[in-house]
């Protein structure tokens, strides 16, 4: 059979797909289709008109068990990210076109098996990435060695003693590229930090210069022309230059602290948002997970009791592992096999294990959190925009940035009013209005801005995200059961809604 004559039959597929029927099967000239519904996908089995469909329907059931086995959540995602494994355990299960007498177990078995020649060929290639760190290593410091010797040769140097300030001038100072990994741990280097926050431009008043010089005594190292002209471009592009300043001790074990407790439960809320220009909403989408973290494989062995908002629009699904029935019965999460332990992963692994999935569709417009109002008016040669938020008391928005797409300009748009703060992104030509936290003393706000004359359409869509520490699900995990007995360990949960798609159109 050939690849087209395959992609030709799956295409068909969804086409003679009926809904309301009964039976989970359906036939055509040549073949028969033999599918099971799988969440929002399907697994189908291909087979002709003559072969026996109760064996069919057998290994239908074999595969359908195999999938959970391998992909921790049943979506397109999930299985794209397992598709290898699948297609190595399907291929276990059927043989020529013809069913294997195989378990689970089995499978599993099988496609576990160690291999020598690939156990040696990790080997060979660990070791080329061990040896070509150690070059790159060798290679950093005799790049960092010849910049300190070329500047000591240097004879730029001067000391000046009257003002208690030391200056140097160095007549070159080279800019490493941010693609390399050399030359930035030099004491020369890292001239250049893009940061991702946004100025701070308030009332339309522009920044402090990056490169004013530090105020108090001490050692300055000085610029050169190339730097400075460097720098100045880089800035007349829209890009934001800061001096290299060591973040203190405390901020940077905070960025990188891995979570301590040994178990650690996400509940996190992505929200798909589309608003009307002219007022309403078409469509409001609320997609949620709930997933574990466990470090020490002894605390494996649990259940989860969890305890929900009481929102009836909100359905929920567990996990195929999971026991439904007493998921339903008494709102507690565990494994089908109270024997078998959640698996664990390392401190960096911020997935975790799906445990529960649910999702919220809505027509009512309160539920929208926040909502924008754009007017945008010609007078003269100026165009004039008003923008205004007004937000919801359902939750506390942070880090609020709302895009404005604009028409090509060559400058910065001149900013009348604004609650909060603007950047101008030149390169796209966007306006980013960012509020970092909006609560009970900032439900609403505005901005107003001029820009040359321009059609309404130029400013649409609009683009907003933020993040919350509320979700709509509300929901709690009230207790971690040990399953072998003993106290319950200690655990920590993350709540987050973000934005995945909210957009005014």
């Amino acid at each position: 059979m050939t690849r087209i004559r395959i992609e030709g039959l799956l295409a068909a597929f969804p086409k003679l797909l009926g809904t309301g029927k009964q039976h989970t099967y359906f036939e055509t000239e040549n073949v028969r289709y033999v599918y099971q519904p799988i969440e929002a996908l399907y697994l189908v089995l291909v087979t002709n008109k003559q072969s026996n469909i109760l064996e069919d329907l057998e290994t239908l059931r074999l595969l359908s068990k195999l999938v959970p086995e391998y992909s921790v959540s049943l979506d397109e995602e999930g299985i794209g990210k397992t598709a290898f494994e699948l297609i190595f355990a399907f291929d276990e299960v059927i043989c020529l076109g013809h069913k294997e007498n195989v378990t689970v177990a089995q499978v599993k078995q099988y496609c576990e098996m160690e291999s020598h020649e690939e156990k040696l060929h990790k080997l060979v290639l660990q070791s080329k990435i061990n040896e070509t760190k150690d070059v790159m290593k060798r290679k950093a410091s005799e790049i960092e060695k010849s910049k300190i010797d070329k500047n000591r040769g240097d004879k730029g140097g001067f000391m000046s003693m009257g003002s208690g300030r030391i200056e140097t001038s160095l007549s070159e100072i080279s800019i490493p590229s941010s693609g390399s990994g050399f030359g930035s741990g030099s004491g020369f280097g890292g001239l250049i930090n893009e940061v991702d926050s946004f100025p701070t431009k308030s009332k339309g008043r522009q920044p402090s210069s990056a490169t004013a010089p530090p105020k108090g005594s001490g050692m300055q190292l000085g610029k050169s022309q190339k730097t400075n002209q460097f720098l100045e471009s880089l800035k007349a592009e829209g890009e934001l230059i800061v001096e290299d300043v060591k973040p203190k001790a405390g901020q940077a074990k905070a960025a990188i602290a891995p979570p301590t407790d040994p178990i650690t439960l996400t509940a996190e809320e992505k929200l798909n948002v589309t608003l009307k220009r002219d007022g309403g909403m078409s469509n409001f989408d609320v997609q949620g997970t709930l997933s574990l973290q466990i470090l020490n494989q002894e605390d494996g062995l649990i259940q989860v009791q969890i305890e929900t908002g009481g929102n009836p629009g909100i359905l929920f699904k567990t996990h195929p592992n999971m026991n439904k029935e007493l998921f339903s019965n008494e709102n507690i999460l565990g494994l089908k096999d109270p024997n078998r332990p959640f698996p664990t992963g390392p401190a960096g692994d911020a997935a975790g294990v799906g445990l529960l999935k649910w999702r919220m569709q809505s027509a009512d417009e309160s539920m929208v959190p926040l909502s924008i109002n754009c007017w945008p008016s010609v007078s003269g040669n100026e165009t004039y925009v008003s923008i205004e938020y007004e937000a919801s008391a359902m939750f506390d928005l942070q880090n609020v940035v709302i895009s404005i797409p604009l028409p090509a300009l060559r400058e910065a748009p001149s900013i009348r009013q604004i609650d909060g703060e603007w950047r101008f992104d030149s390169r796209n030509s966007i306006l980013e209005w960012s509020i970092v936290l909006i609560d009970n003393s900032n439900r609403s706000g505005s901005m107003e801005f001029v820009v040359p004359p321009a059609d309404s359409s130029v400013f649409f869509p609009i683009s907003v995200r933020f993040t919350a520490t509320s979700t709509y699900s509300d929901l709690k995990v009230v207790n971690i059961i040990p399953l072998r007995g003993g106290a319950p360990p200690k655990f920590s949960q993350r709540t987050n809604l973000v934005t995945e798609n909210y957009q005014v159109m």
